[in-house]
């Protein structure tokens, strides 16, 4: 079920509802159940691969942990076991990522394979079957391996309880997006008794209800006038195009991050805490901050269990800008089965790199022309520089294949047409003038939103506030996402963009 769907907002309640009832040692084992039902209410056949990769994780904690005691204990068994530690690992590890390679990968690996056998006039693969992606299975995997790694580093003892480990993986608020979540934080919030408190169930709604007017009121606005153009990007041109592609930024934002707002706040809600995954990411003064902002649950998986153990930056320059590379084309590769996805990857990789390489040369510029770096205008340059880059990546996201991607910049340049803004055919892209305007006034209050939120805590002086101010607040938030968002005029709720992924 979608988080904007009625049926969420019958399941929720009651789940809440009766966790707070139901007694304490037990209380994992109802939001199991809840959150297998939760999965399963898309496709209970993919509950199958979920208890599978569940199986062979927490089993490989236990072989790795009894390996560890094994070897702590010296003698001549110590070697065979810290071998045998590595080999657990590693199977884990192959045995999850072949069912994510299969399901996700092997229509893109059968047409790379036909594409060379098409040149070597070899006869084509024809597959008798089509693979259907399992929803939230990168997100769940990627949770589950993150366990096993941890266990075979001694970050976490083996999880004997397989009902709490199958629920970290299962967790319904965030198994289908994220935040891909650590068992470090995670394991011991389950083992934790949780009592109702009213302000902290106050404070994971109203982030939950940011994040529906998010998604339902900006994001699935947006969404409109976006795949207007980029659908039919042949009959657009200039700012056309780049009016969509400054708006697809937007709306990625407030799709994943209105997502991932009420998966916290949910979680929030019942007492567990889950990681932050958006900061303000279109502040960001470089990419490489960018994604210390931008989906951060996957950015610090990545560096946290490919990029440190690919040696890091702890192995000179040339090693440090290989593996950069390495990183973003493999994050590029999991977002999607897809060259574009892969260039998107690529472009991000490549931005960093240029941007280390060429930092010397930047920096004796900057004392030359004595240019201040602390100073506002030159952050914002920074600023402006950056999400110009990343907007530019996300082209080759949003199109449907690489060619299209630059196709789609191609007509951007191809003409200069500042006039749509003042003879009305800006209104001929999707959006009539009423749901443009309504859409660049939520805009304008996500920026005043996020920028406040960078000076301080808004749910806690939110709360501070006298209760008539709040509750007009509050009606008011709900009121704009029932009239713009569930009952507006041509509105239909649409699945968040990380679900295909």
């Amino acid at each position: 079920m979608l988080f904007n769907s009625v049926k969420f907002l019958a399941f929720f309640p009651l789940v809440t509802l009766l966790y707070f009832i139901v007694p304490k040692r037990v209380r994992y084992i109802w939001l199991l159940f809840a959150s297998y039902f939760f999965y399963m209410s898309w496709n209970p056949k993919y509950a199958l691969l979920l208890i599978i990769s569940t199986l062979i994780t927490y089993a490989g904690g236990l072989l790795i942990g009894r390996a560890e005691k094994i070897a702590a204990g010296g003698g001549p068994r110590q070697q065979a076991a810290l071998r045998q530690k590595k080999i657990w690992v590693a199977l884990s590890f192959i045995s999850n990522l072949a069912i994510l390679g299969f399901f996700k990968y092997f229509d893109f690996a059968v047409d790379v394979i036909n594409n060379i056998l098409r040149v070597t006039g070899f006869e084509l693969l024809q597959p008798s079957f089509d693979i259907i992606l399992p929803i939230g299975i990168s997100f769940y995997t990627f949770q589950a391996l993150s366990y096993t790694v941890d266990v075979y580093r001694g970050k976490v003892g083996p999880e004997k309880n397989l009902a709490r480990y199958a629920l970290f993986v299962s967790f319904f608020p965030q198994i289908l997006a994220g935040p891909i979540e650590r068992s470090t934080n995670m394991l011991a919030q389950f083992r934790e008794p949780h009592t109702f408190d009213y302000e902290r169930v106050k404070s994971g709604l109203m982030l939950m209800m940011w994040g529906f007017f998010q998604k339902m009121v900006i994001a699935d606005r947006i969404v409109i006038l976006v795949d207007q153009v980029f659908n039919n990007y042949q009959q657009y041109a200039g700012l056309e195009i780049a009016l969509a592609v400054v708006l697809y930024a937007v709306q990625i934002y407030c799709d994943f991050a209105g997502y991932s707002n009420v998966a916290i706040g949910a979680a929030e809600v019942l007492g567990f805490k889950l990681m932050e995954n958006f900061r303000q990411p279109y502040l960001a003064a470089s990419v490489k901050e960018f994604w210390r902002r931008w989906h951060i649950s996957l950015s610090s998986w990545f560096k946290d269990y490919l990029y440190i153990p690919l040696g890091g930056s702890r192995k000179g320059k040339f090693r440090t800008y290989v593996n950069t590379m390495i990183v973003f084309l493999v994050s590029g590769l999991w977002h999607g089965a897809s060259w574009n996805f892969v260039v998107w990857g690529g472009l991000h990789g490549s931005f960093q790199v240029f941007g280390a390489i060429t930092k010397p040369a930047r920096d004796k510029i900057k004392a030359w022309l004595h240019i201040n770096e602390n100073c506002a205008s030159y952050r914002w340059f920074q600023r402006i520089i950056t999400f110009i880059l990343v907007d530019t990546a996300w082209i080759f996201f949003r199109a449907k294949g690489t060619r299209a991607a630059l196709l789609t910049i191609q007509r951007m340049f191809s003409e200069f047409n500042p006039w749509i803004f003042f003879d009305n055919s800006i209104y001929n892209l999707g959006l009539s003038s009423r749901d443009f305007w309504l859409m660049v006034v939520c805009i304008a209050a996500l920026c005043v939103i996020d920028y406040l939120r960078t000076q301080m805590r808004l749910r806690e002086f939110i709360s501070r506030q006298n209760l008539v101010f709040r509750w007009l607040l509050y009606y008011a938030a709900i009121f704009a996402i029932i009239i713009f968002g569930v009952f507006g005029k041509g509105y239909s709720a649409a699945q968040f963009i990380y679900f295909q992924f």
